[in-house]
């Protein structure tokens, strides 16, 4: 029977498209994912995803507030240079002036002070000079002009009452944090994370820090994908290591998907005698596609197991984390109800000639520098061997190398992914 995708391998994008169309219909029928929301403090939710809108209960911050040092004066419009005022008080944050401001009276006023009524502006302290008064108290003159603005925040500057501070699908950052904190908000409900099972096969691995026998490597995947998805704000809950037994790795898959939300394996997805991990996928669940057209990472199985989401990833450590980036990682944002968000892409030239063959596209790994006329440059320095985990280290770009491409000159440009996370 024919393969229903191309003996290639489906093109990275149509990949794409198909996992995020099946994500799509499990949370629609409620399969799976089992998505429940948690109640969590702001300190605890850097990175999760909101379930509701938060509103603001008030107004932020709720009284006009001085937006410099300053002092604050009654009139209406702008006075001119050499106009004099009595000094009557002094609004500080937390200490406001209690009373109406009159019209010839100042008071001091710091940043953040809220402004009392009556009191129409606030001028620069660089503008004024104060000077006693008999005793009386200080007079207030103004020695240049001090221009239209009234240097006053308004109640609402931040927020309205009812105003809609963070949607729903939104992953909290920093500054949705932030912001929450400064309108009063103390906690968010947010949708769970997806609980990910992961399994490494391979007759050939061994713990790290202990002797390795003839042909043995050290494990490595399971620690590179579980800091890439905990970079990612994703977490394996399960995390399991099964030689090449189709038994043994039967009942992995299985206990793995009675368990977690999403199975993720690594290894054993090619077509070698070793490989299981794909008939077991079809005996036990089914392969929506196996195969990408990409270097790296050609031999990738997507499915379901146990009407879970299933990533087969493949063995070698650079495609498994560059085909997670790729493929795993949108389908985890929808399922924790976010709309998936793509790498950001630039154009960039290559800083020096890069030797490749043609036949798949590439996702090649490099340095982001900057050319002296301030346009991006990129590097790509030693082996880009999917075995090899040193290409990922420093790496701030995925060049996007079509099929055709033989040899790149030097300045050659092409389309990148940035491999830089929000800040705010």
């Amino acid at each position: 029977m024919a393969e229903p995708f191309p003996a290639e391998g489906l093109a990275l994008e149509e990949a794409r498209r198909c996992v995020l169309e099946a994500i799509a219909a499990i949370q629609a029928t409620g399969q799976a994912t089992d998505q429940t929301t948690e109640h969590l403090p702001l300190k605890e939710a850097l990175g999760r995803v909101s379930a509701e809108p938060i509103m603001a209960r008030e107004a932020v911050p709720g009284f006009r507030a001085s937006i410099m040092d300053g002092y604050a004066i009654a009139d209406e419009h702008p006075p001119e240079p050499g106009a004099q005022w009595d000094l009557v008080g002094r609004s500080a944050p937390g200490a406001p002036f209690h009373r109406v401001l009159a019209a010839g009276e100042a008071i001091r006023i710091l940043t953040g002070a809220p402004v009392p009524q009556g009191a129409r502006r606030v001028l620069p302290q660089e503008l004024v000079t104060t000077s006693p008064d008999g005793g009386a108290g200080d007079r207030l003159q103004l020695r240049q002009a001090a221009g239209p603005k009234a240097w006053i925040r308004s109640p609402d500057e931040e927020a309205a009452r009812g105003q809609e501070l963070v949607g729903a699908g939104v992953r909290l950052g920093p500054a949705a944090l932030g912001r929450l904190a400064s309108c009063g908000v103390a906690t968010v409900t947010a949708w769970r994370r997806p609980r990910i099972g992961l399994l490494i096969s391979g007759d050939e691995l061994v713990a790290s820090g202990t002797p390795r026998g003839p042909g043995k490597i050290w494990e490595s995947n399971g620690t590179l994908l579980e800091a890439l998805l905990e970079r990612l704000g994703q977490g394996v809950v399960e995390r399991r290591v099964v030689g090449d037994q189709p038994a043994a790795l039967r009942v992995a898959l299985t206990e793995l998907a009675a368990r977690n939300d999403v199975v993720v394996s690594t290894g054993g997805v090619s077509a070698g005698d070793s490989d299981w991990i794909r008939p077991l996928l079809g005996e036990l669940g089914s392969v929506s596609f196996w195969k990408l057209f990409l270097k790296p990472g050609r031999p990738f199985a997507f499915g379901t197991l146990g009407g879970k989401p299933f990533f087969g990833l493949p063995g070698n450590p650079v495609a498994a984390a560059i085909t997670a980036l790729q493929l795993l990682w949108p389908a985890l944002q929808a399922l924790e109800g976010s709309d998936p968000q793509p790498l950001p892409r630039l154009r960039v030239r290559l800083e020096q000639p890069m030797n490749r063959g043609s036949g798949r596209p590439e996702l090649a790994r490099a340095r982001l520098s900057v050319a002296s006329d301030g346009s991006p440059l990129a590097l790509v320095e030693g082996s880009q061997a999917s075995s090899r985990i040193g290409s990922l280290q420093g790496a701030d770009l995925l060049l996007e190398i079509p099929a055709e491409a033989g040899t790149l000159a030097a300045g050659t440009e092409l389309w990148a992914q940035l491999l830089r996370l929000p800040i705010f």
